[in-house]
């Protein structure tokens, strides 16, 4: 059905990616944070052809990450929206927007602030506690499913950025 990229690699990220990595793909999911559910309106606000936003909407839908569904108050008229695994991407939205925001020469075109209390977002990070980790604060260890090369790879990053034997 869907070309997979990560063919060889036991890797959350390239499975991610294959998912939602196309640029298009991924700015549509935003669009949807923004209250998008039309095609005419994703396309108006992307600038995208047609061909492509029907081939990057399936594609979302058919990896369960929208949902396609008849606009209220018509027979023919389809909507789509985000689904909990869609709503599942937010955070890692933000925390690309904030990368942008602080690493490629732009001034913030929007902040993010917090409903209920008009406070400031947080930069999204990784945590322990109150204490905010990096790439040097956190082992990596196999998970469930990892295979023995995943195995190697791990410990081959742990000796590399943490020193460790």
């Amino acid at each position: 059905m869907y070309r997979k990229t990560f063919d060889g690699m036991n890797c959350s990220i390239a499975r991610a990616l294959d998912e939602v990595g196309e640029w298009w793909s991924l700015l549509i999911v935003r669009e949807c944070t923004l209250g998008t559910t039309r095609f005419d309106d994703f396309q108006r606000r992307l600038g995208i052809a047609r061909n492509v936003l029907t081939a990057r909407l399936n594609s979302l839908v058919a990896h369960g990450v929208l949902e396609k569904v008849l606009a209220e108050g018509s027979e023919r008229r389809n909507e789509y929206r985000l689904t909990e695994k869609g709503e599942a991407l937010y955070p890692a939205l933000m925390a690309l927007m904030q990368w942008g925001d602080q690493w490629c020469g732009h001034k913030a075109p929007l902040q993010l602030v917090e409903h209920a209390t008009g406070q400031p977002v947080e930069p999204v990070a990784l945590r322990a506690g109150k204490r905010k980790l990096g790439l040097h604060d956190v082992r990596l260890e196999p998970g469930p499913g990892a295979t023995p090369k995943t195995a190697d790879i791990i410990a081959s990053r742990n000796r590399a950025i943490l020193g460790l034997e």
